[in-house]
């Protein structure tokens, strides 16, 4: 691993977090100088009655707004041109996303296209964003994503099957609106999958070879803060409670790997949910224990952390049987939510590996995984979940 004061760069956003965040959209607009609003938000949201308390907000300060909705999950190309399209055609000046992952990194992308008059294609990877985007304000409704918080979106390419890493500085968003009672509208499997995306993004970060101090303080306290709430978020995710607690992780989390950057778990997800268009942070939660089967050996001390802070007695077990120990409390947590060990059900089958496989090795994310992969290092980790 590197030098522990090697020179690091902290990025984050301005952010309001806490009961009644949400309100504060029109106010933020303002200031911000929004002279026409586009609102970037998805059908579940608009049914959950958030975008409505955001649009209130704008209406207050007669802020005039036009409405997006035409995200799906795993955002596609496609919906970016739309979202482009009627940005220009009416007048906006500024962007608010209302959602999870799929609209907040939907709205990025369109930010992308209107100041660059190009498609987002161009920008995958990392760095390539040469001119801001238009102001942008996040109001996230899951604790998982983090991408209100992030240097990262991510669009399905639906021509190649895979999904596209943007990564840069340019799309951090101007502020975050982080407001718990949002998450109170989610279902039972939501809340596993994006909280199993947020334990995920800590311990990529942790272990990245980018962490730094800074990022290690986020992604620890996320760890801690999952491992203590999520599985009370899944059975009642109506109590303010967990769910609290879970949208400060997420944003912890966020803080940690928008700067750690990630490794092979998202690298494999990324392609595997491109590929068949599967919900993320299940993907996340599938691959998690074999990546960190996997990657153990590159640094043992780190994982020990992490198992401990998840709970596990550390100093009592032999540190041959560590790495066990810790594979085995991830896949058990994940089970006490609800989510599989394999991809099986969703019609992946072992011909589709060699093609997930030269997607994940090219993905960002792959570049800070601490421990280098081969191809049949990555081939050997998704046969196994299928």
């Amino acid at each position: 691993m590197h030098n522990r004061w090697e020179l690091r760069k902290f990025v984050a956003p301005e952010f309001l977090f806490g009961v009644g965040a949400i309100d504060m959209s029109g106010q933020y607009a303002k200031n911000l100088g929004a002279q026409k609003v586009l609102l970037v938000t998805d059908p579940g949201v608009e049914a959950a009655g958030w975008v409505q308390r955001v649009t209130a907000s704008l209406n207050r300060l007669s802020i005039p707004y036009v409405i997006f909705s035409g995200v799906t999950e795993n955002p596609k190309m496609q919906e970016v041109r739309a979202g482009s399209r009627l940005y220009a055609t009416a007048g906006c000046n500024m962007i608010i996303a209302v959602g999870g992952g799929s609209p907040m990194d939907c709205a990025k992308a369109i930010g992308i296209e209107v100041s660059h008059q190009r498609g987002i294609e161009e920008f995958e990877g990392v760095d390539l964003v040469e001119y801001p985007i238009p102001p942008l304000v996040c109001v996230p409704t899951t604790a998982g994503s983090s991408a209100d918080v992030s240097q990262f979106a991510i669009i399905a390419d639906t021509l190649r099957k895979t999904k596209m890493a943007i990564v840069s500085k340019a799309v951090v968003p101007d502020a975050a609106l982080i407001d718990p009672q949002t998450l109170t509208t989610l279902s039972p499997h939501q809340v596993a999958c994006t909280g199993m995306d947020a334990l995920t993004h800590a311990i990529e970060a942790y272990v990245s070879t980018a962490n730094s101090p800074i990022t290690d303080l986020h992604a620890l306290e996320a760890i801690r803060l999952i491992t203590a709430h999520l599985t009370g978020a899944v059975a009642n995710p109506q109590s303010l409670d967990h769910q609290g607690p879970m949208m400060l992780a997420s944003l912890e989390a966020g803080l940690a790997f928008s700067n750690a950057i990630l490794g092979a778990v998202h690298a494999m997800a990324h392609s595997l949910g491109g590929c068949f268009d599967l919900p993320h942070g299940e993907c996340n939660a599938i691959l998690l224990p074999g990546v960190v089967a996997f990657n153990y050996s590159a640094c043992p001390d780190r994982f020990d952390r992490v198992a401990a802070v998840m709970g596990v007695a550390v100093e009592q077990i032999p540190a041959a049987e560590r790495a066990g120990k810790l594979v085995a409390r991830i896949a058990a947590l994940r089970s006490s939510v609800g989510i599989g060990d394999n991809v099986r059900q969703f019609g992946v089958a072992k011909t589709d590996v060699a093609r997930l496989a030269g997607f994940a090795l090219q993905d960002a994310c792959m570049a800070t995984n601490p421990k280098p992969m081969e191809r049949r290092d990555v081939e050997a980790i998704y046969e196994a979940i299928i």
